[in-house]
């Protein structure tokens, strides 16, 4: 499999705009509503990916009445059955193969950590972008009803 050079332009984007942009894509897709500010990190054969205020309505509510736990039980057991999914795009964006996944939901303030174990690079690749930050527009209060 061919390494993609993290500066290489996926539609006009670089690699981690371009990941940061799928996982908002996906979220939306699957949540109901994306979060509001998406950063991602690559160092070496990690990918981290941060988003701020990824909570639905339904979670907060849950928060609201104490119930952390429960939020992050549904969430993990959600991220578990997308982890086919998720490893697919971050795969394909980064033509490296995700060795190992895991995703973390942590509260006040609310914040999603995905994190992506890659397959090395190749030798003699493209120096990785440290980061790459996207801000989501507000969301109009009936698409967060989710």
């Amino acid at each position: 499999m061919t390494t993609l050079p993290s500066n290489t332009s996926h539609h006009g984007q670089s690699l981690l705009a371009a990941v940061s942009d799928a996982m908002v894509t996906a979220m939306k897709e699957y949540y109901g509503k994306g979060p509001t500010r998406v950063k991602s990190y690559m160092v070496d054969d990690y990918l981290f990916i941060a988003m701020r205020d990824p909570l639905t309505v339904v979670e907060k509510t849950l928060l609201r009445a104490g119930r952390e736990d429960l939020v992050r039980e549904y969430r993990q057991a959600f991220q578990n059955e997308m982890t086919g999914e998720l490893c697919g795009q971050i795969a394909e964006l980064t033509g490296r193969r995700v060795l190992t996944y895991q995703s973390q939901v942590v509260f006040n303030p609310d914040t999603l950590f995905e994190i992506f174990v890659l397959e090395p690079a190749e030798e003699g690749g493209v120096e990785t972008p440290v980061a790459a930050e996207l801000v989501v527009a507000e969301a109009s209060p009936e698409a967060t009803d989710a």
